[in-house]
């Protein structure tokens, strides 16, 4: 599998970037937007944006059993920002109405780090890429506030848990997608290879 099809959940937040670094990245990216277009890619990439928006959407387009579904069947999935808490078991502080695909064994609090005036960016070391630090774009971001035994922190930064892999899944608190650094995508592609 050279270019594996790799969508993006197209609902609302930053697809545009992601597409562009997956295709940087050596994937064949696609938009994801019904549940029949889930059925036809190798892995998923939620992106940032607003989660409480992006789960309403996805139960309001019959996606969120489907998605479900394929993560618990073992589908690769990267979430940045809003698709962290999407990946997230456990959201500490719920919207009304707000659900997750979950899959990852983690408790996440939503806008940790501040609100939107308060975004910032950092270099942020990131185990699994090689090549020094990655640029951290941090807006509104989450934090992990506990990990189970099954997920293995990537990166922290002060003090917390934002970079996290549990088997094919993949979650950053951060926007790597807005950077022109496309190796976090790179990591995520080569999960989805290696699980074909």
């Amino acid at each position: 599998m050279t270019d594996p099809t790799i969508g993006v959940l197209a609902l609302q937040g930053d697809v545009r970037e992601h597409l562009a670094a997956l295709r940087a990245a050596g994937a064949d990216p696609v938009h994801v937007r019904r549940p029949e277009e889930l059925d036809d890619v190798a892995g998923l990439v939620i992106p940032g944006g607003e989660s409480t928006t992006i789960s309403k959407l996805a139960v309001t387009f019959g996606l969120m059993d489907r998605l479900r579904e394929r993560v618990s069947a073992g589908m690769p999935a990267y979430g940045s920002c809003a698709g962290m808490i999407m990946l997230a078991d456990k959201i500490l502080d719920p919207r009304s109405g707000q659900e997750t695909i979950g899959g990852i064994d983690m408790i996440v609090r939503r806008n940790a780090f501040g609100r939107q005036n308060e975004s910032f960016e950092a270099a942020v070391e990131m185990a699994a890429v090689e090549g020094g630090p990655v640029e951290g774009v941090f807006i509104r971001a989450p934090w992990v506030e506990s990990t189970g035994a099954a997920a293995e922190t990537l990166a922290t930064f002060d003090g917390h848990p934002v970079a996290v892999r549990q088997g094919n899944l993949l979650a950053t608190a951060f926007h790597p997608e807005l950077t022109g650094d496309h190796r976090v995508h790179a990591l995520f592609t080569q999960m989805v290879r290696s699980a074909h």
